[in-house]
């Protein structure tokens, strides 16, 4: 019987210290919001982004990993300059292909000339 009377007791203690804690809050109030941290190094707006850009590339953790609108930003600007390198890349191909098939027609051409002469 005394032992339930103490754990009574006890409880009724800790109940009130919790209570007290939770409603008295401290002076200041609640804790004010922290500012979410941003990106530190963005990717540089003035020219393409090499490759020691996205190795220095340190997205800000958030309370579950990554804030993800600063990783779908890199991301989508990675994609965007990849698109514009491989079509600048299927341009030269391309331009480079044309000229080795104008090399390659003109050549029999000036072979078959060389031929009449001699």
């Amino acid at each position: 019987m005394v032992m339930f009377l103490f754990l009574v007791v006890a409880l009724a203690v800790v109940v009130a210290a919790v209570a007290l804690a939770v409603v008295g809050g401290g002076e200041s109030g609640p804790l004010p919001e922290a500012a979410p941290e941003r990106l530190q190094d963005p990717l540089p707006a003035d020219r393409p982004v090499d490759r020691a850009d996205v190795e220095s590339l340190r997205f800000p953790l958030a309370p579950r990993g990554y804030r993800m609108a600063d990783v779908d930003d890199a991301l989508g600007r990675l994609a965007a300059e990849l698109d514009e390198r491989d079509a600048r890349i299927a341009e030269l191909e391309a331009a480079l292909a044309g000229a080795r098939a104008a090399a390659a027609h003109a050549r029999p051409h000036k072979d078959d000339e060389a031929e009449d002469r001699g």
